[in-house]
């Protein structure tokens, strides 16, 4: 899979996001499903569950763990999943990118939407410094928009797989 990759319906995960998504709903569904449902069985005992508002917190919290679990679930089941080539001198998805932008360096894995973190320096395949990078070789030079509409110019120094 060296060549550019469209993906543009498919759920992509590398190896390492998936493990992490089986791992979180592992604890959502085993841990946090029982702590949830202790909360929920305290709050009963206080009584009158209309004006209770530490069982309407559970609730809730049920509500948005069970709606995680659901998601996860849908994104396990309908993932690709791509490893980046072990020998390849292109951007694939997986890759760990080190561009150099006026001066300054900046490190991106590519990885698909469902474990982008900007945080950790975890971009989407589908964004467009993601979409940019896919396919580049070292030494190419891009331009791509950023987050706030301004045009960002690259340079890709080093790929690592």
């Amino acid at each position: 899979m060296e060549a550019r990759i469209n993906m543009a319906n498919e759920i992509v995960l590398t190896p390492e996001g998936k493990q992490k998504l089986e791992e979180e709903l592992h604890f959502l569904e085993t841990e946090k499903r029982a702590e949830v449902g202790e909360r929920i069985r305290v709050a009963r005992e206080f009584g009158d569950i209309s004006e209770n508002s530490e069982y309407d917190d559970a609730k809730n919290e049920q509500g948005l763990m069970e709606a995680r679990i659901a998601q996860i679930n849908d994104i396990l089941s309908n993932a690709v999943l791509v490893e980046a080539p072990k020998r390849s001198n292109r951007v694939n998805i997986g890759s760990t990118v080190t561009v150099d932008m006026g001066g300054r360096e900046r490190v991106f894995t590519i990885v698909g939407a469902a474990e982008a973190d900007v945080s950790s320096g975890k971009i989407s395949n589908e964004s467009p410094v993601g979409a940019a990078l896919l396919g580049g070789k070292k030494g190419d030079h891009f331009t791509a928009e950023g987050p706030t509409g301004r045009v960002i110019e690259m340079d890709i120094v080093k790929i690592e797989h």
